[in-house]
């Protein structure tokens, strides 16, 4: 009897430690004090404490073999979640015995339901000494409308009754189809790129069995190839004969070109013509960001090493685009902040990349007069005719305590979004909804919202659907030439305070020229906001000792001359390092 199932939670409620207590329990792995968080393998995953990839691994007690996918918590890899849910048929619900229910505990039950997996919940560290299991259960319960004594406490650092909750998955999880005589279909929901084996495709095999050195063939992508090898994460990849019908492992494809397997795409055996498996909805960037190596002879380091992350990221979006003054980068689509900065910190150290990095911006939608729809990722596409600009809002769902309503009120006040629900959730704490612009936060508005509730709140966030806008492209001029790198854009009542903000930081970061430099927004024909910062001055009048005043005047003139000449033919060179003083502010 084979079992597939994962574990979702919201951030730091204990999933990975879960994990490893089952490991323990079903003899797949020895306990060792030293190490922790098993399958969290990425240096940025013990970093920041968090699970950024989902991780796969078999695991055998008394003669059941048990398949687990360890998912992430954060809401930016939420597509990481969805992926995972599609591989299997029940989840554990763990929860905080010490927070209770969190917004993304619910989006993440939401998902499950969706995929019409079997829940089963638990509560996690009751032994902490702030723990409230019982007002946790009742949360629990309350949202799967079932009674609180359904609820598992559990202690995943001690070990207290996890084997029980094992046991539960075995009972109430429903068995793989194990459909073996079929022809060969397996999803691919992840792959990773391996030096010598090529493209290693993570796979669920829905019907058939696949051996190594048979001939396969992608469905959606039309390409051919020959597994090189095949076999299941223990947590490691441990070579098989065979991998069936019901098994989640691995088939190594021997394909160098990342862009020949795409995740949600189904693999069969040459020669048959089969249905693809019910794959993925394509993930949809929330926001872009301009990436560019600072030594341009980079360039296809870079490409490489975006290449490669899309392999196990397919949310990951990405196109070349050119700055005369950056040269040659990439316009790159995210699912969220942090999603933005794991990747980038992935490129710095995997490949060693020095970036450039441009500030963050959403994708707006321009109607022309044809009713044409273009969509807008970069400021470069901005048209001044355009018959309407639309933009992307959001659902936000909050939990915070009761204490920080007012402060949480204020906070949105400063948006454009507007308030729909609050209602009391639990103990002492409150559920709110908002809608807002997506533009409003994807910068510093979930940091400001943590200040503000003491570290105490939860966020969750959904798209749901383009509205019109009032919005106005903001050119940055300097010496008089538009610097296309720092325009933005921004809502038209706003964009007096943008252009003085970022004027400012200019004139801070900017070095000074032999000659005086302007700084200026512009929207459309009109100047908002100008700074200058004065030139370098050489006392050219040193040399004289007394004489005629009229002297110095005169060479004070030809110099005063000299500088209008040079800033007339004067291309000012920007170094890279304002870039990141301004993008990174």
């Amino acid at each position: 009897m084979i079992k597939n199932f994962v574990i979702i939670s919201h951030i730091d409620h204990g999933k990975s430690t879960l994990a490893d207590r089952l490991l323990e329990i079903t003899g797949t792995i020895k306990r060792d004090k030293t190490k922790s968080r098993i399958l969290d393998s990425m240096d940025l995953e013990m970093e920041k404490g968090i699970t950024i990839k989902m991780k796969p691994v078999r695991m055998e007690y008394k003669g059941t073999i048990l398949n687990l996918i360890d998912t992430p918590g954060h809401i930016d890899f939420s597509y990481e979640v969805s992926r995972s849910l599609a591989a299997v048929d029940g989840a554990i619900l763990l929860v905080d015995a010490t927070k209770g229910v969190q917004a993304q505990t619910i989006s993440n039950l939401e998902l499950a339901k969706k995929e019409g997996l079997v829940i089963i919940p638990a509560v996690n560290k009751i032994d902490a000494p702030l723990a409230n299991p019982e007002e946790v259960k009742k949360e629990i319960a309350d949202i799967l409308e079932i009674d609180p004594s359904d609820v598992l406490g559990i202690s995943a650092k001690t070990g207290e009754n996890v084997e029980e909750l094992l046991k539960r998955v075995i009972e109430r999880v429903p068995g793989a189809r194990e459909e073996e005589k079929k022809p060969l279909r397996a999803l691919i929901f992840d792959s990773v790129y391996d030096s010598f084996l090529g493209i290693v495709a993570y796979v669920k095999v829905e019907e058939g069995v696949i051996k190594p050195f048979e001939k396969i063939s992608f469905i959606n992508s039309k390409f051919s190839s020959t597994s090189k090898e095949v076999g299941v994460f223990k947590p490691e990849m441990i070579k098989r004969n065979e991998i069936k019908a019901g098994e989640i492992g691995y088939i190594a494809t021997g394909i160098k070109d990342p862009e020949k397997v795409h995740i949600g795409d189904t693999i069969t055996k040459q020669g048959f013509s089969l249905e693809p498996l019910s794959g993925y909805s394509p993930a949809n960037p929330k926001i872009f960001i301009s990436l560019y190596p600072s030594n341009q002879t980079d360039f296809e380091v870079l490409k490489e090493g975006l290449q490669k992350l899309t392999l196990n990221d397919s949310s990951l979006f990405f196109k070349p685009q050119t700055y005369q003054i950056l040269g040659r980068g990439f316009l790159c689509g995210f699912l969220g902040n942090l999603h933005a900065e794991i990747t980038i910190e992935r490129l710095k150290r995997e490949y060693g990349l020095d970036l450039v990095i441009g500030a963050p911006q959403v994708k707006y939608e321009g109607i022309t007069g044809k009713e044409e729809q273009v969509d807008i990722m970069n400021p470069t596409i901005w048209q001044d005719n355009f018959k309407e600009v639309l933009e992307p809002w959001v659902g936000i769902k909050l939990i915070i305590g009761q204490k920080y309503l007012g402060n949480v009120f204020e906070l949105f006040k400063e948006t454009d979004g507007k308030h729909i629900d609050s209602k009391p959730f639990g103990r002492e704490r409150y559920l709110i909804e908002y809608e807002v612009p997506m533009r409003e936060i994807i910068g510093t508005f979930y940091d400001n919202l943590l200040n503000v509730t003491q570290g105490y709140a939860s966020m969750t966030y959904e798209e749901i659907g383009y509205l019109p806008a009032d919005l106005v492209k903001l050119d940055i001029l300097i010496n008089g030439e538009k610097e296309e790198a720092f325009s933005k854009i921004v809502p038209k009542a706003k964009a007096y305070d943008e252009a003085r903000k970022l004027t400012k930081k200019l004139k801070e970061v900017l070095p000074a020229q032999l000659f005086n430099l302007a700084i200026q927004g512009k929207i459309g024909g009109k100047i908002i906001a100008r700074e200058t910062v004065s030139a370098t001055r050489k006392d050219v009048t040193a040399p004289l000792y007394g004489g005629d005043i009229t002297r110095k005047k005169k060479l004070l003139e030809k110099q005063k001359k000299n500088k209008d000449k040079m800033r007339e033919k004067t291309k000012v060179r920007i170094p890279t390092d304002v870039f990141l003083k301004v993008f990174g502010s």
